[in-house]
């Protein structure tokens, strides 16, 4: 993994779930979190990465192999 990458280790683990298409429900379910904590790291991602979609994410996953 790139050393540039701003995002937290669970950070990652919710991008590379998101990118799997899981719903915020289930990832919340798989990580025994809530649903709302889901949201929040989903937003913090968005923030951190300058994404305006789930589309931004899904490149930025490609483009630093957390695919």
């Amino acid at each position: 993994m790139n050393e540039k990458t701003p995002l937290t280790n669970r950070e990652i683990e919710i991008i590379k779930l998101i990118v799997k298409d899981y719903s915020s429900q289930e990832i919340a379910d798989k990580l025994f979190i809530s649903i709302r904590t889901v949201e929040t790291h989903r937003k913090n991602i968005m923030v951190k990465l300058h994404a305006k979609s789930t589309i931004g994410l899904v490149h930025y996953a490609i483009q630093n192999n957390l695919t």
